[in-house]
């Protein structure tokens, strides 16, 4: 792994390395940990975004599908 170094105001330098800590991560792992958690974030918003968009009758097609399915006799 090839390190580097960023410059960031030292108040936020300590806020990571303090929250870090509390997670009992190396700083480089924890921001890679909070960066992963962004990018699911961002994940999930385009999918709402989505959702949000679908029209009506798809919607209505979908809920009948799942309910066929969560309805099923499996045994």
């Amino acid at each position: 792994m090839t390190a580097t170094t960023i410059k960031v105001p030292a108040a936020t330098r300590d806020r990571l390395k303090a929250h870090a800590a509390q997670y009992g991560e190396p700083l480089a792992a924890h921001l890679e940990r909070l960066l992963d958690l962004a990018e699911r974030e961002e994940r999930l918003g385009q999918l709402r975004d989505a959702i949000a968009q679908t029209p009506p009758e798809d919607l209505a097609t979908y809920e009948r599908e799942r309910d066929a399915w969560l309805d099923a006799d499996l045994s």
